[in-house]
This record gives structure tokens, C-alpha cells and sequence, in this order.
């Protein structure tokens, strides 16, 4: 993630997953997610948006 557009994706990506909180991290190039959801679950979503 380098830019708004990209922190913009995932953002929209994670909104549509339930049982998660989440925060992206622009700057850091970061994203943390909180919940029941498993790991590969998020990291699929992430990836189908092409900004890793």
C-alpha cells in the first residue's frame, strides 16, 4: 500500500467482512485486524484487491 487509492481498497475489501474490526495504516504500511475471522480469510480478501 503506497497510496490512498490502495489503503482505500482494502478498506473497502475488510468493511465487508463481519465479525472484524480493523484499522489500515497508510504510513506504515500496516493493517491490523481484530476478530473470529481466520487469518487466510483476511489475507484472501486483501489480496484480491492487488495492493499487498
Amino acid at each position: 500500500m503506497s497510496c490512498e487509492g490502495c489503503s482505500g481498497a482494502v478498506n473497502r475489501a475488510l468493511a465487508k467482512v463481519e465479525g472484524i474490526t480493523y484499522e489500515v495504516k497508510l504510513k506504515e504500511q500496516q493493517v491490523n485486524v481484530k476478530g473470529d475471522v481466520p487469518y487466510d480469510t483476511i489475507l484472501e480478501k486483501i489480496k484480491k484487491t492487488g495492493k499487498e
